[in-house]
């Protein structure tokens, strides 16, 4: 099969047509089709839904090389991939005993006996080979047919996620469908808008033949995804060269290549210190403590962080004095730090960050309205507070305020590296 190919997605679920639950087998998929040199054409989200299945899998099976399923693997009623899709390819349905045994070897090493509605999923189309699950009970299911790839995956990330890495990336390397080489590279972004970034660097892909641009934007963040359709018309080293040429334009705003976090930046720019941090945090509600407790080793960084929600809690938790509160208000500058300085103090720490302000739909007044976010941050070689204006509803103003606070101090951190590092020095703190 010669690239480019067509490649499209079906994810089943009533939860995610519905809205209840996010697509992140999207995101997923697309993220690694992407690093093998492959955009997908469509992604189709469908219900659980016997004849839907079989309707929407015949449509896209007719017009793809390469069709990828999630969900609908399980013992349940409503788990219908499995047979709507055998009845699509004319397939008969048959008893595949190794998948019973892994099944029940599963659940003996669990001390349980295998439940009779467990033995739906043994079943596989005739011409199906199974792709082991060791995190789950229902196995994966590869078919090459009529010059064509079908790979049906388990719904649950923790089953997809391994299933597709170990199993189903080597098979496609097998099949020629995804090359050896990787085709992809990720540029984060922070602090500036999706426009602003098209036309930044724009004109570095002029010209470029070969090359996939996408942006992606995200709760105050962009990635900038370059990509290859055919490795061998860009190679991985000119991909490189074309994002480090980014990223020189880009200066401050760039955080990093791949998907990293910026909590994971922040510690990975404190950890080699041996500094730590810790925070404060009104209408984040603990957004921003979670950030940073998502990293594996965080302990050895982050102290601790304090949700002082209601006035009484700034001044129990981290000191904020009540002549503060009543002279400048709960969301100002001069709380913000004492919030960061305070954290500091009672947490024990080199580093503070705070968040306080109005998430909405109530609150705030003519002079802040809702949207009034006040930042605040304490160092080694000194205190900043900072206004940011946002204006969504309550959910989107809290994710903006912890993304905002966190690019604050990463860029904080990357202006004031080198002092801070003396000012440690001279304390007999840090050994230069």
């Amino acid at each position: 099969m010669s690239a480019p190919i067509r490649v499209e997605t079906i994810t089943l679920g009533d939860e995610l047509l519905l809205g209840i639950r996010e697509n992140d087998h999207l995101t997923y998929l697309g993220s690694q089709l992407a690093h093998h040199g492959i955009e997908p054409a469509a992604n189709l989200v469908i219900r659980d839904l016997a004849s839907d299945i079989e309707l929407f899998f015949e449509a896209s099976w007719n017009r793809s090389d390469l069709v990828i399923t999630t969900g609908g693997l399980g013992p349940t009623s409503d788990d219908l991939t499995r047979e709507s899709i055998a009845k699509a390819l004319n397939e008969e349905l048959i008893y595949d005993v190794s998948i019973e045994s892994a099944i029940r070897e599963r659940f003996s090493n669990l001390g349980l006996p295998m439940p009779e509605s467990n033995f739906r999923q043994c079943y596989r189309p005739s011409s199906a080979e199974v792709l082991d699950n060791p995190y789950g009970t229902a196995p994966g299911l590869f078919i090459i047919k009529e010059g064509k790839i079908l790979i049906m995956l388990p719904g649950p990330a923790r089953e997809m996620h391994p299933m597709f890495e170990k199993s189903v990336i080597p098979r496609l390397q097998r099949e020629g469908i995804f090359p050896e080489v990787d085709c992809y590279l990720q540029i984060r972004t922070a602090g500036i808008g999706e426009s602003a970034l098209a036309e930044k660097v724009g004109h570095l892909f002029e010209g470029k033949k070969g090359l996939v641009v996408g942006y992606c934007a995200h709760a105050g963040m962009v990635d900038l995804r370059l990509s290859s359709l055919d490795g061998e018309i860009l190679s991985e080293k000119e991909l490189q060269i074309i994002a480090d040429d980014c990223r020189n334009l880009l200066d401050e705003d760039f955080v990093c290549f791949g998907d990293r976090t910026l909590a994971e930046v922040i510690f990975r720019e404190l950890r080699p210190l041996e500094k730590t941090l810790a925070v404060a945090e009104s209408c984040t509600g603990g957004l921003l403590s979670s950030h940073f407790t998502e990293i594996e080793g965080i302990s050895k960084v982050f102290h601790g962080g304090a949700v002082c929600y209601h006035n009484d809690a700034k001044v129990q938790l981290v000191d904020v004095p009540e002549s503060m509160l009543e002279q400048h208000g709960a969301v100002s500058e001069e709380v913000a730090i004492a919030m960061a300085t305070g954290a500091c103090e009672k947490f024990g720490a080199d580093y503070g960050l705070s968040v306080t302000g109005f998430a909405g739909p109530t609150g705030g007044s003519q002079v802040l309205p809702v949207g009034s976010i006040f930042l605040g941050y304490a160092s080694p070689v000194g205190v900043w507070a900072k206004k940011i204006q946002l204006r969504g509803d309550r959910a989107s103003n809290r994710r903006r305020a912890a993304t905002a606070a966190l690019d604050w101090m990463r860029r904080k951190l990357r202006k004031y590296k080198l002092e801070e590092v003396f000012a440690a020095a001279e304390s007999g703190n840090f050994n230069i």
